[in-house]
């Protein structure tokens, strides 16, 4: 009996030490040492370099399928069947992010795309690539930013989805089902070589430039839903136009907006940058509808930088689109929607810049960056990190890295979060409804905005990182009763990193932007 006992304890030590080790390295650290703390800035207002590029990261080469029963999920028992179009007998999908698992591409509606700017003020360069994807991970970005700049005097690179939910799973957990990885790594390899030519062209394609400024605070206030109390809305468009001085033409347009991509919702197969798609084409073509020319095109490349957009602000099957010229009003979830939704977004754009916008002939760069570690206390996250769903380490025991950047231009001000931040957090707003889990004041003021220097305040969420929802500590809801007098919690909690994210993330960029607005200011009396 000692003998079979002995024999089970060392099993069961055996199992615990494997589980410790295969824990340690599932965990690690994949930077090691890296520690982003950013200061720089030019002292004088200067002429401005920039060069724009696009590169082509849709997918190739997978296997398409056919749903039987339009499910959106791949069931051979519904009758679902796979094209195996490399002919080995298997099948080898895309998995699509957002919504559900086991939702795999039957096709492409329209390409995806790395669009990439960069600004030279004759100190400082800094390089900006937004990707047609949910998200990218801290990891991933820490990777390609040494490589690259490793090529070009770059002094910092950004890199930021757009939070398509028709774009492959980049992340992990949309594969088929909860337990199983979704990411394709040979796409993934094609993404970095992606965003690598995009940052390396628009490098090389730079520039004498001047630039151009408007907003409009409140037309696209229509397009966008807030689910979720308290209804705060960033509904405001800001543009900026970068303009080669010699032609006086658009070399790219910045267009920054807070809404989730996903207006073609969980029932769509096709790959899609949804409404961002037709909102940067009908920028760069211009607007023609029933053979009468509305608004010529801009040229150059366009770019869609997504702004805060939890809360969560999007666009339903039941929230409807008007198509602004042939006034139909479009509800279903179709191609349609999302190109008359980025019709709109483009005719009111067109309409701003057309009242008259700001212009900008010298201007100085001054950026601030810091990473910042953030508490993983999300149980389901650190399960999909042990199992290998998510491919991502702690930088200290409990903690993943993460990160924020703000910077200056002229006067803009743009600042970068890593990941879906609730509008109350940046335009003011946060409340402490009864019900909460924690019953305390909000501690995310002042709101970020109001911290902001500069005339023109752009705002990006998902940048450099993807680390889910960011809701404000005093309305985390997760036990009962529920806030604002729900019957079951909300959606939100369940993708975050936890509790603490909001707060740290809150007092961090304050005072890098606290920082920034010092050096403004002496700028200035110099």
């Amino acid at each position: 009996m000692n003998r079979w006992l002995k024999i089970v304890l060392l099993i069961f030590a055996g199992i615990l030490l494997f589980l410790l080790v295969f824990g340690m390295y599932q965990f690690r650290d994949r930077h090691k040492g890296y520690d982003l703390n950013l200061s720089l800035h030019n002292e004088e207002n200067a002429e401005l370099s920039a060069g724009f590029a696009i590169a082509d990261i849709s997918p190739g080469g997978y296997d398409t399928w056919q749903d039987v029963n339009g499910d959106a999920e791949y069931n051979e028992e519904d009758g679902d069947y796979y094209n195996d179009l490399n002919q080995n007998g298997k099948f080898d999908p895309i998995w699509l992010a957002g919504f559900q698992q086991n939702r795999p591409a039957s096709g492409i509606n329209d390409p995806l795309s790395a669009r990439s700017m960069v600004l030279d003020d004759g100190q400082i360069k800094l390089g900006l690539c937004v990707i047609d994807m949910i998200g990218f991970g801290n990891d991933e970005v820490i990777s390609l930013r040494k490589k690259i700049l490793e090529r070009i005097d770059l002094d910092h690179l950004i890199i930021t989805s757009t939070h398509v939910h028709s774009s492959p799973d980049m992340m992990g957990m949309w594969g088929p089902d909860p337990f199983t990885r979704g990411v394709d790594e040979n796409y993934k390899a094609l993404v970095f070589e992606g965003i690598t030519k995009s940052v390396l062209e628009a490098y090389e394609n730079r520039k004498p430039a001047y630039l151009k400024f408007a907003i409009n605070e409140s037309d696209a206030a229509p397009l966008v839903g807030d689910t979720r109390a308290p209804k705060v809305y960033d509904a405001a468009i800001r543009l900026m136009q970068v303009m080669e001085k010699r032609t006086d033409q658009t070399l790219g347009t910045i267009m920054n907006w807070g809404n989730h991509p996903e207006t073609l919702w969980a029932d769509n197969t096709l790959i899609s940058s949804d409404f961002p798609h037709y909102w940067r084409e009908y920028m760069e073509k211009g607007i023609v509808y029933n053979d009468s020319v509305y608004h010529e095109g801009l040229g150059g490349v366009s770019i869609f930088l997504n702004g805060a957009l939890g809360g969560l602000m999007t666009t339903r099957p039941s929230d409807p689109v008007v198509h602004p010229y042939s006034q139909d009003s479009l509800k279903a979830a179709t191609v349609e929607k999302i190109d008359a939704q980025g019709l709109a977004l483009a005719k009111i754009s067109f309409e701003t810049m057309a009242k008259g916008m700001d212009t900008v002939y010298r201007s100085n760069l001054a950026i601030r960056a810091k990473t910042v570690p953030l508490p993983m206390t999300n149980k389901l996250f650190r399960l999909a990190s042990f199992i290998g769903v998510f491919d991502r380490g702690f930088m200290s025991w409990g903690n993943v890295r993460s990160e924020v950047n703000v910077w200056k231009l002229g006067p803009a001000t743009f600042v970068h979060i890593p990941g879906e931040l609730y509008p109350e957090i940046l335009n003011g707003g946060v409340e402490a409804p009864e019900g909460a889990d924690f019953g305390i004041a909000p501690i995310e003021v002042p709101a970020i905005k109001s911290m902001m220097p500069g005339q023109f305040k752009f705002f990006s969420g998902m940048a450099n990182d993807m680390i889910g929802y960011i809701v404000p500590k005093s309305q985390w809801d997760e036990k009962p009763p529920f806030t604002y007098g729900r019957e079951t919690a909300p959606y939100g909690e369940v993708n975050s990193l936890g509790p603490e994210t909001a707060p740290i993330l809150h007092r961090e960029t304050l005072k890098l932007l606290d920082d920034l607005s010092k050096t403004t200011t002496i700028l200035k009396k110099n």
